[in-house]
């Protein structure tokens, strides 16, 4: 009897069985000639050559849907067993919209007009600043015009940084290495990835080096090729951070700086190195700029309202 090993190695097994192994039992159903065996993060199948050909094709669309969609159902399954192309199983979804099918198939989309603005001046040029208060999307959005550009194998790799700024807060104090030390303040660019990419995958890719999170003293002597590369709080940048990150900027390429000047944490009489950078590039071409604003808080519905709170205090002094 021949024998098929399929091993999911990027997608977690218990989503891709199903509750109670309920993918499985459909799988048998449509493959009675079939035994097949589901067991940790293998899949075996036992039968004849050219069955499990078709097995195997099948599988592959499916797992192949999954990595796509981060989903996959009973409906899905059937679609796909009785397909006889993509385009009869893919899910259709409104034009051009979603930017990236998150985990359990969570749409992810600009909800706001100067995010969708983001997302095509991201197209149009290679280097974007993305400007405004918190909670206004600048740094979801970018992660997930990475994770596209990723997936769509338009870039190799994903760079996530952030000047390693305290903010009032003694990183010598942590406990652990340094890697445990600066986590927490990678922390806001993992929840975002999270939400994008399933568990296994993720930590497959940041294994492998497909996606790296790290402070932007790393990024120093390095040429980006390949990478689509986001600057975090880029407005904790002095003048040599941010000269130092623009020119590490290689062949195919895309660069995305986020900042609020709002919350600068930088000593007193240290320039913003996002500041200097918004006026030095205001006319060179090939650098997008998108100013986001408290329209564009898609936090609780009281971020709105303390934007414009300190906003007005602002404005006085």
């Amino acid at each position: 009897m021949n024998e098929l090993i399929i091993e999911l190695t990027e997608v977690s097994p218990r989503e891709f069985f199903g509750l109670q192994n309920a993918n499985i039992d459909l799988l048998k159903k449509f493959f009675p000639k079939l035994k097949i065996v589901a067991r940790g993060s293998k899949i075996k199948a036992y039968g004849d050559e050219e069955i499990l050909e078709e097995f195997d094709k099948r599988m592959t669309m499916l797992l192949e849907h999954f990595g796509k969609y981060n989903k996959i159902d009973e409906n899905v399954i059937e679609r796909v067993l009785q397909s006889e192309s993509k385009e009869d199983y893919e899910t259709p979804v409104s034009a051009g919209e979603v930017l990236v099918h998150g985990v359990s198939g969570k749409l992810i989309k600009a909800q706001t007009a100067n995010q969708r603005k983001l997302v095509e001046l991201m197209g149009k040029n290679d280097m974007v600043f993305a400007v405004g208060p918190a909670g206004t999307g600048k740094t979801y959005t970018g992660v997930a015009l990475a994770v596209k550009a990723l997936k769509e194998k338009q870039v190799k790799r994903i760079i996530l940084t952030r000047p390693a700024v305290e903010a009032g807060e003694n990183l010598g104090f942590l406990p652990g290495d340094l890697k445990e030390k600066l986590d927490p303040y990678m922390q806001p660019l993992y929840d975002a990835l999270r939400d994008m990419i399933p568990h296994e995958k993720l930590e497959s890719h940041i294994e492998k080096g497909i996606i790296q999170i790290a402070p932007m003293a790393f990024m120093r002597g390095r040429t980006l090729d390949n990478a689509f590369v986001i600057l975090d709080e880029a407005q904790n940048t002095t003048h040599a951070q941010m000269k130092m990150f623009l020119t590490r900027m290689g062949k195919n390429a895309k660069f995305m700086i986020t900042g609020d000047p709002g919350q600068i944490d930088l000593p007193r009489r240290v320039i913003s190195g996002l500041k200097e950078a918004l006026l030095v590039l205001k006319d060179v071409k090939g650098v997008g700029v998108i100013y986001l604003d408290d329209k564009d808080v898609i936090r609780h519905r009281l971020v709105k309202k303390v934007i414009a709170a300190y906003k007005s205090i602002e404005n006085v002094d």
